[in-house]
């Protein structure tokens, strides 16, 4: 901690004034501050009668060369964790990695920012050149790009484009042609070093994910030269101790030896990594304070992250009856009837990965994605069959609340494909979708469903592992005189299982010859 009375001088100086003569922002200064660079000030009202604001903070005239001096370390390369090591009194052996000075990851914009008055410093007018570049996903000014769990590039920003890769990411259809191993060793002869530089640095993410012997699992096509050459490197570097925001040292120039980056910010979340390419002296402050909103990252990340050809499990889920229960229900109950059907189920799509979905109808729709484990199919399965017992709880607290005859049942269709996977801004929240036949047909599953029933389609099941097969109940269920018996292991033509004189019949035309089959339970 520095000594407030040793560097005050024979004076003081606002802030205003040390912003004005110095050219830093308020964002600067308030990190130095937090930093334990520059003393804390003592704030008062400003001495200075042409000052609108009400308080200001003061700082002994010491500071002005001390910033100066933070300037010119700054200009001849050194990082602002080398600059506090010089300035500041040792406090222990430091790691490589180093978490991001004065960030608090709570959402908050401005957690990033000292604790000072809001008009300690200066008037909007007084502002510095810097200041007014609020740093976004969208304008990001250095290299940055989302890495998915796949290794695969989901978001890329132009200067990444130019300087780092030299790819057009977005005439990439294929998502497995955005991979990033594949493209960093893979035309060797093109700014080689630059590659092996994000090779290695790319495989300490790896390693905390997969052992060595299943590097041919990062991309399709793997050479045993390539897979040797990533396993020589994988022995050579170290797992990432993973944080919140984190902030590692890395230098990459280009073949003329222009400084491209001299540190990495990388920000973990479900969906992949965030990595930002940046030199210490440019923007550094602007990048720290857009890494400390994270819920404003990801959600501005994943409306901009580009559509990909994935696989997936669609799940739709229709409330039966909806409309006579919305009749019969005064308004209010019927919104708490609403609500407490969605506590019921929101957290059980969050524990099977599931994401929200875009639905044109009035029901729920959710995504679950391919992952490397290939669970994605059974998540969907073992969710319905969660969702459907937690419904039959609430729907015999409503039967004893209301004494009524009515069974609240959410009527479920399942169905696996291939699709081009996207979001669609929805202000203020994100919705995804997939075009294609996948989601209609679950959607038309879920309309012939009837009383709770999970169907899902041949196809599906097919291609379950023969161990996931066989922890599931499904079947076909046939009229026997006044019996009701389920022939297990098999399947049936939708228009097979209408009768012609259903009204509804027509509904289901465009499935008509869709083999399918009824979920019942788990063994």
């Amino acid at each position: 901690m520095m000594n407030d009375k040793a560097n005050q001088g024979s004076g003081w100086i606002s802030s205003l004034d040390i912003i004005n003569k110095t050219g830093i922002s308020r964002a600067t200064l308030n990190n130095y501050i937090k930093m334990n660079l520059l003393p804390r000030p003592t704030v008062k009202k400003p001495e200075e009668t042409d000052v609108r604001a009400r308080m200001l903070g003061y700082f002994p005239e010491s500071v002005i060369d001390l910033i100066l001096q933070i300037k010119e370390m700054k200009n001849n390369g050194l990082s602002m964790d080398a600059i506090s090591e010089r300035l500041r009194q040792p406090e222990g052996v430091r790691s490589e990695e180093q978490p991001v000075y004065g960030i608090k990851t709570s959402g908050d914009e401005n957690a990033s920012r000292a604790s000072l008055p809001e008009d300690d410093l200066f008037t909007s007018a007084a502002k510095s050149p810097r200041e007014t570049l609020k740093v976004t996903i969208s304008n990001i000014p250095c290299p940055a790009y989302l890495l998915n769990n796949n290794f695969e590039i989901d978001w890329v920003n132009p200067e990444a484009e130019k300087t780092l890769f030299r790819k057009d990411f977005h005439a990439m259809k294929e998502p497995a042609e955005r991979n990033i191993f594949s493209l960093l060793l893979r035309n060797r002869g093109e700014k080689e070093k630059i590659k092996d530089t994000l090779t290695d640095f790319h495989l300490r993410f790896v390693k905390e994910k997969i052992g060595k012997s299943d590097l041919d699992r990062l991309y399709e096509g793997m050479t045993s030269h390539e897979k040797e050459l990533l396993g020589a490197k994988y022995d050579a570097v170290e797992s990432p101790r993973c944080r919140a925001i984190n902030k590692i040292p890395l230098n990459l120039s280009d073949s003329v030896g222009n400084r491209l980056s001299d540190c990495v910010y990388y920000m973990v979340f479900r969906e992949g990594t965030l990595f930002i390419h940046a030199l210490e002296a440019n923007y550094t402050e602007e990048i720290a304070n857009l890494l400390s909103s994270r819920t404003s990252v990801i959600n501005d990340l994943l409306r901009q992250r580009m559509p990909t050809l994935a696989a997936f499990c669609v799940l739709v889920a229709d409330l039966q009856n909806s409309v006579r229960i919305c009749a019969e229900l005064p308004p209010e109950e019927y919104f708490e009837l609403i609500n407490q059907i969605w506590a019921c189920v929101e957290g059980t799509f969050k524990r099977y990965y599931g994401t929200y979905g875009k639905h044109t109808g009035d029901g729920l729709l959710y995504y679950f994605l391919k992952e490397r484990d290939n669970q994605y199919m059974m998540n969907a399965i073992s969710c319905a069959l969660e969702i459907r017992e937690n419904i039959k709880k609430l729907n015999m607290d409503w039967k004893m609340r209301k004494g009524w005859f009515n069974d609240l049942c959410l009527n479920i269709g399942i169905n696996e494909g291939q699709e081009y996977f996207g979001a669609i801004p929805s202000s203020p929240n994100i919705e995804f979708t997939a075009l294609g036949d996948t989601v209609n047909y679950a959607g038309r599953l879920s309309d012939f469903a009837r009383f709770g029933a999970i169907w899902t389609t041949k196809n599906l099941i097919n291609k379950l592992s023969v161990e996931d097969r066989a922890g599931i109940r499904y079947g076909i269920r046939h009229r026997d005189h006044d019996r009701e018996i389920l022939i297990e292991n098999s399947f049936g033509r939708v228009m097979d299982m209408i009768l012609p004189e259903n009204q509804s019949s027509n509904k289901f035309m465009d499935i008509a010859t869709l083999a399918i089959t009824e979920i019942v339970e788990k063994r």
